[in-house]
């Protein structure tokens, strides 16, 4: 087993001591034993952080350099992922239980093609254009926002990171990034990529701590700009402390997110299509299709193949290649999932599969994965988010019916359609209320934008509209024959 301690911290670009002996202790979820641990960063460890990225934007090269030379520091950062896949891979699968054979995908090779993504799409960005009108003639320009604040997840720290990372460097900020307390290692070894990618001094800074710093942070006056991923009610929290200084921020939240299963679908591709649309990285994942939503006179046969499904899955080891379910990440998280099955319950929904500990794995933090039937759309484990491997299957009469359903919850980040009629998926498609919605499990890409409505977040990341977040527009008032020799 990995073991890693690290005593200082990545701050203007060099590697300093932190200002208190305070320790986060990362606990294997698999085993149960401790992995190492990192400094707890405090508000004077914030502060040099903040100063050192204020620094870097209003007086540093990187702002004012060119688009091209950021993008040369980004791709060599990139090529410092491809070098270190397995290793970021094995990181994220010892310090949160993702199954290796997924945490190579997802965690690490994932984060590297977000990368890659951005940097294909960045030129296309409209950092500069001319606007002509017989009111008047401008050229606007979308300028840096200046300082981020990144607060990130442990359920996919290097993925989340890099959708939030990469677009605010290209654009020209700097920034802090604070990860979270159960996944510290990983982001070391992202100081340690970005130190080999000769990122000017101050640009990135890591700081992990706790959510009293993690406050600290987000509401510090140096600050222009706060990017989120996380629960709703922390979000909620994020979002009521920008909005005192009226700061920007954005949001990526929860899900509750719907599959409907159309009854002219595929009925064997659909539900396979569950093993990574619902089930992939243990269920801890925000736009995981935890509602499957099955026509009635069809409910028994699909309630079986789910049923079949969650057998197939091999449950232990995240690091053994053929573990499709790991344990949840801490011990606090799968006791919040075991609380919601005994809701489940007491609702009156019936599990039919799973619902305590896997036969077999007394050590570590493992959720059998479950099943709920006889599940009533205003149930809790219907509207809110569980996180972990729990899925309720909900019937209903007809396409009226299932798109009323899908739309019955507070979340709008993701859903998905199965379909054998793809004009008959699109047209449900379109009336779900959701950020993101794939039909027949096609996946919408880096290119495109994800986030969510509702109380699934604020913003957009991944696409051309991830570089929105992270500028200010400015536009100049100028004489039309100037507008015309610049834009020659």
């Amino acid at each position: 087993m990995w073991q890693g301690r690290y005593d200082q911290l990545y701050i203007g670009g060099q590697w300093i001591k932190p200002a208190s002996d305070g320790r986060i202790e990362v606990i294997s979820p698999f085993t149960e034993d401790a992995l190492g641990s990192v400094p707890d960063g405090t508000r004077e460890d914030m502060d040099r952080a903040i100063a050192a990225a204020r620094e870097a934007f209003d007086h540093g090269p990187w702002p004012r350099m060119p688009l091209a030379e950021r993008k040369a520091a980004v791709a060599r950062l990139g090529a410092q992922f491809r070098a270190h896949e397995d290793t970021l891979a094995e990181l994220v699968s010892t310090e949160m239980g993702c199954p290796i054979t997924m945490s190579k995908g997802m965690q690490s090779i994932g984060a590297r093609l977000l990368i890659d993504s951005y940097l294909e799409i960045v030129d296309d960005y409209p950092f500069r254009s001319f606007r002509r009108s017989g009111t008047g003639n401008a050229l606007v320009t979308r300028e840096p926002i200046g300082v981020v604040a990144a607060v990130v997840p442990w359920n996919a720290p290097q993925l989340v990171t890099m959708i939030k990372v990469i677009p605010a460097l290209l654009a020209g900020c700097t920034l802090v990034l604070k990860p979270a307390p159960e996944t510290p290692f990983d982001a070391y070894l992202l100081a340690e990529m970005a130190a080999a990618a000769g990122f000017p001094a101050g640009v990135i800074n890591i700081v992990p701590a706790g959510r009293e710093i993690g406050e600290y942070l987000v509401t510090h006056p140096s600050v222009d700009k706060v990017s989120f991923t996380g629960s709703t009610a922390a979000g909620r929290r994020i979002a009521s402390l920008c909005g005192q200084d009226l700061r920007r921020v954005s949001l990526e939240l929860g899900g509750k997110s719907a599959a409907i299963i159309l009854d002219d679908a595929d009925f064997d591709q659909a539900v396979e299509m569950l093993r990574t649309a619902s089930l992939r990285n243990n269920g801890q994942v925000c736009s995981g299709k935890t509602r499957i939503v099955v026509p009635e006179r069809h409910a028994s046969e699909l309630i079986d193949r789910i049923v079949a499904l969650m057998d197939s899955m091999p449950i232990g080891d995240p690091l053994d290649p053929a573990t499709q379910i790991g344990p949840l990440v801490s011990k606090r998280q799968r006791d919040r999932v075991a609380d919601y099955l005994a809701i489940g319950q007491a609702e009156g929904a019936r599990i039919v599969r799973g619902g305590d500990r896997p036969v077999g794995l007394d050590r570590g933090w493992f959720i059998d994965p479950t099943l709920f039937v006889d599940v009533d759309r205003k149930m809790r484990i219907a509207q809110e988010e569980i996180f972990g491997p729990v899925l309720t299957v909900l019937t209903y009469k007809d396409d009226e019916d299932a798109i009323a359903i899908a739309n019955d919850s507070a979340y709008g980040l993701n859903g998905a359609v199965f379909s054998g009629d793809l004009d008959r998926a699109l047209g449900v498609a379109s009336r779900i209320r959701s950020g993101v919605v794939e039909l027949n499990g096609n996946l919408v890409g880096f290119h495109a934008p994800i986030g969510g409505w509702k109380c699934s977040g604020i913003g957009r990341e991944a696409g051309l509209e991830a570089f929105d977040a992270y500028v200010e527009c400015r536009s100049i008032g100028m004489p039309r024959e100037m507008v015309d020799a610049l834009e020659k």
